[in-house]
């Protein structure tokens, strides 16, 4: 009896794989007897993509010594303007999408 409706990719995918690793496990246990199963792992052209680019991500660095530089250079010229309109507007409105979301 099915109760609810599964949407959720993640949780389609692990139940993917626990039937895929149970129908392994009987197929070995048929073969092998007490054989200990080859343990193997399978990426997905995503899920490789995505790795790839977490890796990419973990190697820039945290801070921008450029960008830190330049305003820190405009700061001691007293050439950095700032504009409290603007800032007030970009609070307002990321206040708002964190209620909305």
């Amino acid at each position: 009896m099915k109760i609810s409706k599964v949407d959720d990719a993640a949780i389609q995918a692990v139940q993917q794989y626990q039937k895929a690793d149970k129908v392994q496990e009987e197929s070995s246990q048929k073969v092998g007897g007490n054989a200990a199963p080859e343990e193997k792992v399978n990426l997905s052209t995503k899920a490789r993509d995505i790795q790839q680019l977490r890796d990419a991500v973990n190697q820039l660095p945290d801070v921008r010594e450029d960008k830190v530089r330049e305003l820190k250079d405009k700061v001691d010229k007293g050439a950095y303007d700032v504009n409290g309109q603007k800032i007030a507007e970009k609070m307002v409105s990321e206040s708002l999408l964190d209620i909305l979301a």
